[in-house]
């Protein structure tokens, strides 16, 4: 018996599973951690940021997060080395939130420096702790300086309108998210005196844009990362030529390996780094994720229509005097339904 074209079409998606495959949106996260987990590279980033010269790697200690349960957060690599608390965090999206989640992971950290510590801080001398440093590094498509900062004074809410509305990802949300950027000046961080000084809290990301032909001197002076870089503009090169993205995947593999830009590590873990990258669309969960999220959106709606109708409902009886009637509606929803039928809502 021939084979049906949907037969065809089983047996192709079995055989070649990347065929339909797109870009895993977190890729350039995982690749990133994924080439910085040993010692030795992770020192190499430390001191091309910092200008030191450290080469013992065994002077780091890891101190990472893999899961902060309580709130369910990740970081990427965050180390104590020579009385400074570091983390490293990668982001491919502009998020003027960071500085909040930096203040989460370093009191989570801090907590446990204290523990292991054994130190008190109930007692009447100082404790000493390490100085917290946080860097962010950035090479998402959206233009930002080599060096800005975002600072956790921008999100306290002074009383002036905000706009909920702009949601993470959305062109609006981008150009806030820009706004919370202050650009350094010669290398030196910038801090607009206007923002909350008196507040008592204040936490300060510094985001270092890695997109290729940025921050050529730390370049220069750790070649992962600079690779690192290369690799995904090539990826972005490729599909800039119209090439898929399994194809631009393999294409870029292929041009670093020939080109020694991460060769060792794409030779070793190519499979492992292709599984990294991409992720097959799986058109059935998709389109079984969009009913759900649609069934959850109608049921916000919902709710916020509902309470929308009470909300007017407690209104209009207190206007009315109908105290009596507010307090049994409260407790019978039958009797809800009739006022809310009575006065039209």
């Amino acid at each position: 018996m021939p084979m049906t074209a949907d037969d065809i079409k089983k047996l192709l998606n079995r055989l070649f599973p990347w065929r339909h495959a797109r870009l895993n949106h977190k890729f350039k996260d995982h690749l990133f951690r994924f080439l910085f987990r040993e010692k030795k590279d992770l020192l190499s980033l430390y001191n091309a940021v910092n200008g030191t010269d450290y080469q013992n790697p065994d002077d780091l200690t890891i101190m990472t997060l893999e899961d902060v349960i309580y709130l369910g957060m990740k970081n990427d690599v965050s180390f104590l080395i020579d009385g400074s608390l570091n983390l490293y965090e990668h982001q491919s999206s502009i998020c003027p939130n960071m500085p909040l989640r930096g203040l989460f992971y370093f009191s989570q950290m801090l907590q446990g420096y204290v523990d292991q510590k054994k130190l008190n801080i109930y007692s009447s001398t100082k404790v000493s702790l390490p100085v917290p440093y946080y860097i962010v590094f950035y090479n998402g498509t959206a233009k930002l300086p080599e060096r800005s900062e975002l600072l956790l004074s921008s999100l306290f809410d002074d009383g002036a309108h905000t706009d909920e509305g702009n949601l993470p990802g959305s062109e609006e949300g981008a150009h806030e998210a820009e706004k919370s950027l202050h650009q350094s000046e010669n290398g030196t961080l910038k801090v607009k005196e206007d923002l909350h000084k008196d507040a008592a809290l204040e936490c300060r990301a510094v985001v270092l844009n890695i997109n290729a032909g940025y921050n050529m001197e730390i370049m220069k002076k750790c070649r992962t990362l600079a690779d690192y870089s290369a690799f995904v503009q090539k990826i972005r090169d490729y599909q800039k030529e119209g090439f898929g993205a399994p194809q631009a995947v393999a294409l870029a593999i292929d041009y670093c390996i020939e080109n020694e830009i991460l060769a060792d590590v794409l030779r070793r873990n190519r499979g492992e780094v292709t599984d990294m990258i991409l992720t097959v669309y799986n058109e059935k969960l998709h389109n079984r994720t969009l009913r759900e999220e649609g069934r959850q959106e109608g049921l916000l709606e919902g709710r916020q229509e509902g309470a929308r109708r009470v909300n007017a409902l407690y209104k209009r009886l207190l206007e009315d005097s109908r105290l009596d009637d507010l307090k049994r509606s409260t407790e019978d929803p039958e009797y809800q339904e009739l006022l809310l039928k009575e006065y039209k809502l």
